[in-house]
């Protein structure tokens, strides 16, 4: 099965963004801790601080803001996760741990499809999750269910 986007929808990138409360925190554990690259960063533009986060050369981003005073961050909800889909188990055990030695403890998931996969999650600063699963979507199928 191949999948195309429509005619009329003609996208070179997609950016998913949120608000953040704890900006340098957040910047910390997706930079530092788990990574990611940063592919842009800006302080104090029309009052917004921002970074935006992402595979080299791919193109899809996350965007993180902050703006103006303590802003009212949505309740994080179970299902609202960065899932990142790493080469297999020992992909998983490599990114854990190294959240682990920053003092990150895994977090249980509220949909038992993660666990039964082999993922493993971690909240980031402000209490949304990252999910780290051991297959590449689309490339391979998930690993076989695990009691």
């Amino acid at each position: 099965m191949t999948h195309a986007w429509p005619n009329h929808l003609d996208v070179g990138a997609v950016r998913f963004a949120r608000p953040t409360a704890k900006y340098d925190e957040v910047l910390h554990f997706y930079r530092d801790v788990l990574g990611l690259p940063v592919l842009a960063r800006w302080r104090g533009h029309h009052g917004y601080d921002g970074m935006v986060l992402g595979l080299p050369g791919t193109p899809v981003h996350m965007e993180l803001l902050h703006h103006g005073a303590q802003p009212a961050i949505p309740e994080p909800h179970p299902e609202n996760q960065l899932v990142l889909y790493l080469h297999g188990p020992q992909a998983v055990t490599v990114a854990a741990r190294r959240l682990a030695d920053h003092g990150y403890d895994p977090v249980p998931a509220a949909n038992p499809y993660w666990a039964e996969h082999g993922t493993v999650l971690f909240e980031d600063p402000d209490g949304w999750l990252v999910v780290l699963a051991p297959w590449v979507f689309g490339a391979e199928a998930p690993p076989a269910f695990q009691a």
